[in-house]
């Protein structure tokens, strides 16, 4: 029983994130939105360098993001967003400094957190 149990979230849930979002929709204007950036990743921390060509999966669940970094590059969870202009939206603890901006087409991140830093520019 859980095995079938298993299988069928498991399937419900690849159906869920393969028909979630087309991609022009805008994370901005959705509260469920499940989309993939491509384009340079980067991490950074006291004991790794990691800059490469790769992904940002986004997962967004009302106004909390996830950002799912492929690579080897730890994820960046539980981020609150709000609408910076009609085309972008920033988290909340943003700066000029320090940030996450997304919008449908493109995602910039340079983000630093207790000495490590996450760094993104993709578009999809």
């Amino acid at each position: 029983m859980k095995k079938l149990l298993k299988f069928f979230l498991v399937t419900f849930f690849a159906l869920f994130v393969f028909a979630a979002c087309s991609d022009d929709d805008d994370p901005v204007d959705n509260d469920l939105f499940v989309g993939t950036y491509t384009g340079t990743v980067g991490y950074t921390d006291a004991t790794t360098t990691i800059n490469a060509d790769g992904n940002v999966r986004v997962v967004k669940v009302g106004n909390k993001y996830n950002f799912i970094f492929s690579n080897s590059i730890p994820n960046i969870t539980g981020v609150e967003f709000r609408r910076e202009d009609a085309n972008y939206s920033i988290n909340v603890d943003g700066s000029d400094l320090s940030y996450i901006r997304i919008n449908a087409n493109d995602l910039k991140i340079f983000y630093v957190v207790d000495g490590k830093t996450w760094t993104a520019n993709a578009s999809r």
